[in-house]
């Protein structure tokens, strides 16, 4: 996995993503780059933000501090390459509470970071010690010197775990953590360096070097965010926005707890969230009011706005196509693009393809669902952070100069999907492409992977015939 080989590179494809939801279109975009440049492959990045603080995440930040580390690793362990090839990858949720899934078609190695410890708390920490100990399965079919190489850095960061227990209170939590997040953090522990961590890992595991998994900070610390919503409201930190859970309540006396947070910080910020769902109850699904804007908080709840890693806009303004694919739009797209540096990187004059992939189904951050998002609020939210990223007061974009960050929407069409008014996105000169899709059974759709791929060669020039519109797509949107 190559980092450094992204500057000067004007045939490059940047994703800017969050973890599981864009995980499935990972080998859409792999074959999009395959003929990218001569007999290679055109460099390929993955723009990941690190503002999430639920799941195994939010334990780790708690007792360690430093970033949201679930939608790199969910990037990172889906890039490792399978034992066989597949021609259709299961639909997998890396983040979904549940003890380890079966990946039939993978490698060992890729099984071992899929791996979560069980959701009951001592039986999660019993089955760690068999792994640092080298007694658990998992290891079976792990060569040795690389077996001993990753086994290091987990007793490393076993070491800091035993290093930092205060029971009863302060002690680290091992329910459902992924074993590809504590991999990350006993590496960067090591090293002191985030990207070395993420290196590390992609060397280890295979990562192909025409791809970079980029984290949107390159940071040691933690980055919060909070939504403020049309109504005035406010809510602090991701967990909260995209999928609230109930949280493992902190003692009445906080001072007793000893942890990675600074003194006085929200306690809302110190929150256990192991345990959610991405599909939360009825009456949790909406929030109050729609979100108008997203921004970055210190511990005490302040604003802050920080710089994007340079590496991402190095591979920004060195990319032909820049590419918004599906995921939650406030919490997974609009925290990497309201980064200081990033709106005026995507202006770059050698961005020729701006496209956003637009979800197949409205979720809790684009409701509620009296009101739910149009294609075109989807394009507006992006464009505000972009404009904001740029230090314009409040973010304030006329539609007319949407498409100077959105040229092209792919979008699906079915029950459930958010209305794409194909004349009026037209008229702002942005085009429109429907591609075909399957239903799912939560409701809305899904995109179908060869008709998606079809569609982004189309608007690339790569394909042949009249537009490149193939019959599983379309020109328009309705």
């Amino acid at each position: 996995m190559n980092n450094d080989n992204i500057n000067n590179i004007n045939n490059g494809v940047v994703v800017i993503s969050g973890g599981s939801a864009a995980n499935n279109l990972v080998g859409v975009f792999k074959d999009l780059v395959a003929a990218g440049n001569g007999d290679g492959r055109c460099p390929l990045s993955y723009v990941i933000p690190i503002s999430d603080n639920g799941g195994s995440s939010s334990e780790l930040i708690r007792v360690f501090g430093g970033p949201g580390i679930g939608d790199v690793r969910s990037r990172l362990v889906r890039l490792i390459p399978d034992s066989e090839p597949q021609d259709h990858h299961p639909v997998i949720d890396e983040d979904a509470v549940s003890p380890t899934a079966s990946y039939p078609h993978s490698s060992p190695i890729k099984q071992f970071f899929n791996h979560r410890l069980p959701v009951h708390p001592p039986t999660a920490r019993l089955e760690w010690l068999d792994i640092v100990e080298s007694r658990h399965s998992l290891w079976t079919s792990i060569p040795s010197p690389k077996k001993e190489l990753i086994r290091s850095f987990l007793n490393h960061l076993n070491l800091e775990i035993v290093k930092r227990a205060r029971p009863p209170h302060s002690v680290f939590s091992f329910q459902n953590a992924a074993v590809g997040n504590l991999f990350l953090t006993g590496a960067r522990l090591f090293t002191g360096s985030f990207e070395s961590a993420i290196y590390l890992l992609g060397v280890v595991t295979g990562v192909p070097e025409y791809v970079s998994v980029l984290p949107a900070i390159n940071s040691n610390f933690s980055h919060h965010i909070s939504a403020g919503l049309v109504d005035g409201s406010v809510v602090t930190g991701q967990n909260d926005i995209s999928h609230p859970s109930a949280p493992t309540a902190l003692p009445s006396d906080e001072d007793t707890v000893e942890d990675a947070n600074l003194p006085g910080s929200l306690p809302t910020l110190r929150q256990q969230n192991i345990v959610f769902s991405k599909s939360p109850a009825p009456e949790e699904r909406d929030l109050p009011a729609r979100i108008e804007r997203i921004w970055y908080i210190n511990p005490y709840g302040q604003e802050i706005r920080p710089a994007a890693n340079p590496k991402v806009i190095d591979a920004i303004r060195g990319s032909q196509c820049l590419v918004y694919s599906i995921g939650s739009l406030y919490t997974s797209i609009i925290p990497c693009l309201i980064l200081r540096g990033v709106g005026a990187a995507i202006l770059s004059s050698s961005i020729r393809f701006k496209v956003f992939i637009l979800n197949g189904s409205i979720d809790r951050e684009t409701g509620p669902a009296s009101d739910p998002f149009t294609a075109l609020d989807f394009i507006a939210a992006i464009a505000r952070a972009c404009s904001e990223s740029r230090g314009i007061a409040g973010g304030e974009c006329k539609p007319e100069e949407y498409r100077a960050y959105v040229t092209h929407l792919v979008h699906l069409e079915g029950e459930g999907t958010p209305v794409v008014d194909g004349k009026a996105l037209k008229g702002l000169g942005i085009e429109c492409l429907r591609v075909y899709g399957r239903r799912t059974r939560e409701g809305g759709m899904r995109y179908d992977e060869v008709a998606l791929k079809q569609a982004l060669e189309a608007i690339l020039g790569r394909r042949e015939g009249v537009g490149g519109i193939g019959r599983r797509m379309t020109m328009g949107g309705g």
